[in-house]
């Protein structure tokens, strides 16, 4: 698989505003600005994975995109709280 520097380039974006936008809807769990891409990123990736399956598709495109990883990076940051709060 090929990725151009351009495509990079989306993909942190799209990771940045959906960490952001899972940050605010799930507060009190933010990481920071690279902590948020990185759990957009990992939150894109969930969702890619679980929504398909559960037959979930919603909207076209980047706002597909973004919609997608914003859900997945609320799951992530829901377990990570859930795997602190034990501590």
């Amino acid at each position: 698989m090929h990725v151009s520097n351009q495509g990079i380039l989306v993909i942190l974006l799209i990771g940045l505003v959906a960490g952001w936008l899972a940050g605010k809807i799930v507060r009190g769990t933010g990481f920071g600005l690279i902590g948020d891409i990185l759990v957009g990123i990992g939150g894109a990736l969930v969702a890619n994975l679980l929504l398909p399956k559960l037959g979930i598709l919603i909207g076209t495109g980047v706002v597909r995109e973004i919609i997608n990883a914003t859900i997945g990076a609320v799951i992530l940051l829901l377990v990570v709280r859930l795997v602190r709060g034990r501590r």
